[in-house]
């Protein structure tokens, strides 16, 4: 039995994935979870799930980005293909990104060679979609449903005998009892305050589920208005708010949604409303996946940061994980030289 001692601060998608990585890669440690919120209680939860990689993502460098966001869809992909796909919540899908004026950044290179599919769209596919749409693409990309991939990797933790810890934490030192040989903080938003990370910054957003089996295909609009089916229900959204931290549903907000949706597939006028959900989307200039060596009550902890996403917490969440292992193990080679 290996005493290595590892412990993942957050459980959403990015925490959740990034332990399931690490207890790949190091068999016998004993890794904790620890977080204070769960499931539904998180910012994962209220999440697209498409992947849609930005030119706006940023790793530092146009080589790291690229890597992450290739790692990422082969990561998702292999998980397509496996026979509890649908209860992990990954799939394919296909559907229309429109605009009203040319893209400004042209061509999105991140897409175009690694989905099946990513091409412009047709004179006759744009007479066929609501509104005056006069550019777009359609392509093929994977969805994963946050509320299936949750549940899903959850119970692939429990499984592996990583042990959930519900907790608080708002300063690292709260982690010293535990003697951890390293600490990899997935804490989203949470690390503005416990890493006094003054560029971090919170995107609130804000998404309706409905009931309308008939919706098919994935459509994106501009100012942020997409309709995205999932297995049970379909997402519309969206809406951005800088540095809002309230996590209510805002009536407003959903009539609003509601409103540019319907002008976009009028059938939607006939769906049910299922519920609204509310996430805080942790944005920053550069996602930061580094380590960081930080004296805590006269003690060295050992910490590799793997937070702010922004809005691609689902997108980049394998990549940035596979790097974080990777981080984590050179820290751990590191501390075998100088032993």
């Amino acid at each position: 039995m290996s005493d290595l001692r590892i412990c993942v601060l957050g459980s959403g998608v990015i925490g959740l994935t990034t332990a399931i990585e690490l207890k790949k890669e190091f068999r016998n440690a004993s890794i904790d979870i620890i977080a204070d919120a769960f499931y539904n209680g998180i910012t994962s939860f209220a999440a697209a799930g498409l992947f849609l990689p930005m030119e706006s993502n940023s790793g530092g460098s146009v080589e790291r980005t690229r890597l992450w966001i290739r790692d990422s869809y082969n990561h998702w992909d292999s998980i397509r293909l496996l026979p509890e796909s649908e209860e992990a919540g990954v799939r394919q899908l296909s559907g229309h990104i429109l605009l009203s004026e040319p893209p400004k950044m042209g061509w999105n290179k991140l897409m175009q060679n690694l989905v099946p599919e990513f091409r412009s769209v047709t004179e006759e596919e744009l007479r066929q979609c609501q509104g005056n749409w006069r550019y777009g693409n359609y392509c093929t990309t994977l969805q994963v449903d946050p509320t299936r991939y949750l549940k899903w990797s959850f119970n692939k933790v429990k499984n592996s005998d990583i042990r959930i810890i519900q907790k608080k934490i708002t300063d690292f030192s709260q982690l010293l009892e535990g003697n951890y040989d390293v600490v990899v903080n997935c804490t989203g938003i949470g690390a503005k305050v416990l890493c006094d990370d003054k560029t971090l910054f919170a995107l609130r957003g804000q998404v309706s589920l409905v009931k309308a089996p008939w919706v098919k295909n994935f459509l994106y609009g501009e100012i942020d208005t997409y309709i995205i089916p999932t297995f049970d229900n379909v997402i519309l959204g969206g809406c951005r708010h800088f540095e809002s931290y309230n996590l209510a549903p805002n009536l407003y907000d959903a009539l609003s949604m509601r409103e540019k949706c319907e002008n976009m597939i009028p059938s939607l006028k006939n769906a049910t409303l299922v519920e609204h959900r509310v996430g805080l989307r942790p944005f920053r200039l550069v996602t930061r996946v580094e380590q960081e060596y930080k004296s805590c009550s006269g003690k060295n902890m050992k910490i590799v940061h793997n937070y702010g996403h922004g809005g691609s917490g689902v997108t980049l969440a394998p990549g940035t994980s596979l790097n974080a292992v990777q981080l984590v193990k050179d820290i751990l080679i590191e501390r075998r030289s100088k032993m």
